[in-house]
Order: C-alpha cells, then sequence, then structure tokens
C-alpha cells in the first residue's frame, strides 16, 4: 500500500505510526477560507462536521500522488456556538482558554481518503470535551510549559501532554480527540483493499 499523509501533524503521524501503518507525508497548501466560502453557497448552513469534513476531502484532493491514496484530515473547535481556529499568539491561546474555561468544548474531527483527486471516503467524528474552571494563574503556568507547541493546535491542548489537565470530562473516542478519527480510517482503508482484512 502507498498512503500519502497530507498533513504534517505530528499527532497524525504518531498515530498511523503507531497502527503500524505505512506511509509517507505530503502537508497540503489549501486556503481553508475559500474552501469554507464555497461551502456559503448551500441551501443549508453547514454545521461544523460539514466544515470538518470539507476540510479534509479538500486537503486529500490537493496532493498529486499518482494514483496513490491521500488521507486529508482536519479538526475544529466550536464553544458556545463559536468557532475558534489555532492560537495566532500567546495571548490569544490566553484568550481562548479562558473562553473555554468552564464550558464543554465541541471537538470535530473529519478525515478523507481520495485517489487522482477524487474523494473515496470521508468521515466526520464528534468528541465532547468538558473544560475545569482555569484560573489565570494556571493559564500562565500552562502555556508557560505549552508554549509555542500548542501553537499549531485547534483548542490549544495536546490531550497526550500536559492539556490532558485542562478536562474533567471527554465524551468520544481517544483518537478523534488526537485529531483524527483512526478507527474510522483504518476500516476504510481494509474495505477499499489497503489494509488486510
Amino acid at each position: 500500500m502507498t498512503l500519502i499523509l497530507a498533513s504534517a501533524s505530528a499527532s497524525r503521524r504518531a498515530m498511523l505510526e503507531a497502527a503500524g501503518v505505512a506511509f509517507t507525508v505530503c502537508p497540503a497548501a489549501i486556503d481553508e477560507r475559500m474552501v469554507e466560502a464555497g461551502l456559503a453557497g448551500h441551501p443549508a448552513a453547514p454545521t461544523a462536521a460539514d466544515v470538518a469534513r470539507a476540510l479534509a476531502e479538500a486537503k486529500a484532493q490537493a496532493v498529486e500522488a499518482r494514483g496513490a491514496l491521500v488521507l486529508g484530515s482536519d479538526s475544529l473547535v466550536m464553544v458556545d456556538g463559536l468557532r475558534f481556529d489555532k492560537p495566532a499568539s500567546r495571548e490569544d491561546a490566553a484568550r481562548h482558554l479562558r473562553g473555554f474555561s468552564g464550558q464543554t468544548m465541541e471537538l470535530h474531527s473529519a478525515a478523507a481518503l481520495a485517489r487522482s483527486g477524487e474523494v473515496v471516503w470521508s468521515y466526520a467524528a464528534l468528541a465532547r470535551l468538558q473544560v475545569r474552571e482555569l484560573s489565570d494563574a494556571f493559564i500562565e503556568h500552562y502555556l508557560d510549559a505549552e508554549w509555542p507547541a500548542i501553537g499549531h493546535c485547534v483548542g490549544c491542548f495536546r490531550i497526550e501532554g500536559p492539556g490532558v489537565q485542562l478536562f474533567k470530562e471527554i465524551e468520544g473516542d481517544h483518537f478523534t480527540v488526537l485529531g483524527m478519527p483512526l478507527l474510522a480510517v483504518l476500516g476504510a482503508l481494509r474495505d477499499l483493499g489497503e489494509l488486510e482484512s
């Protein structure tokens, strides 16, 4: 099997490596705002899951792979009806964390597989993460330890590291929280004959 991961995410690479899936990395370069603008013309307003899925599909389609399967993935966070993107600065991350404090974070993680520019499979999953009350002192201490590493993380956390301290309860698949619905991806690869069943 030749699989190309259209992402520079260390977490997604680690998931595939741990699962024993062979792949190469070729990060996709897409204009995410343009993809989202394309969804605005649909009759029904796109949900957060729709947006995450569309971005994953666009990333999978953006990499020229000469017949190989390309895996695209994307995650987005909603809190109290508001969408939060990756923090632009440490100050932005602190604002996000203050906004998350005591709230339920909805984390939408999507994945898509494309071959020769055509999407052959896509999927979106949801995890709900209950953020505990975060003091300003904790936020500063946390960012001292985790910034700038979390600058590329939607939600300002790495669940496999100190980010787990942000939460008091998590509902959803562990891999979805890590940033890619891995079990569904593995199932799709088996269905497509790319992994042994």
